[in-house]
């Protein structure tokens, strides 16, 4: 029988809980560090000391603020932005119904992929541009501080995480069961 998160209603349920989770910080990062005029108040709230503080930040550019017209001068940025996220959409579908049904793990990560890319699609539909405001410094890192991000860029980062490791997960978890059930099968006879 197959499991409850191997199925599309469990998926479904997760890109929509992506989408709204982020979605929901960002109205809260706008409302709480902007003032009635719609302002900058420019702070910077400690989360865990210096390590992880919440600032707002609007991106108007690609991943770690890259910018569509050094990439594609010819495009209006919201061109290049939607012709990205068709291509990334259709590449996703199709790389999700490639998966063995059985690798759980990889389609989990491939619909935390697609939850926080349309988190970030609506951002740069509704604004032509994206709210982030989770920021971290990593102590000998080769920046100063990461780029900020959001939580859709957190869904997108883990997804990416799962599919890494789904084989070698899957693997040893197979690896153990099936030393489980051998070892059941030898206390049996």
């Amino acid at each position: 029988m197959e499991k409850f998160y191997n199925k599309w209603p469990f998926h479904v349920a997760v890109i929509v809980f992506s989408i709204i989770s982020d979605q929901l910080t960002k109205l809260w990062a706008v409302a709480r560090f902007t003032d009635e005029a719609g302002n900058f108040t420019y702070e910077k709230i400690p989360v865990i000391g210096e390590l992880v503080r919440f600032q707002l930040v609007y991106n108007k550019g690609a991943a770690f603020s890259s910018r569509p017209q050094d990439l594609m001068p010819f495009l209006p940025p919201w061109v290049f932005f939607l012709l990205i996220s068709i291509v990334a959409a259709f590449a996703l579908a199709w790389f999700y119904k490639s998966i063995d049904k059985r690798d759980y793990l990889s389609r989990l990560g491939v619909v935390m992929i697609l939850g926080g890319a349309v988190g970030n699609f609506i951002d740069r539909m509704r604004m032509q541009m994206v709210v982030d405001f989770i920021d971290c410094d990593f102590p000998d890192f080769i920046m100063t501080r990461f780029p900020t991000f959001n939580v859709a860029d957190s869904f997108v980062t883990v997804g990416v995480a799962l599919v890494i490791l789904s084989p070698v997960i899957l693997k040893k978890l197979h690896k153990q069961i099936k030393e489980e059930k051998d070892a059941e099968k030898e206390a049996k006879t």
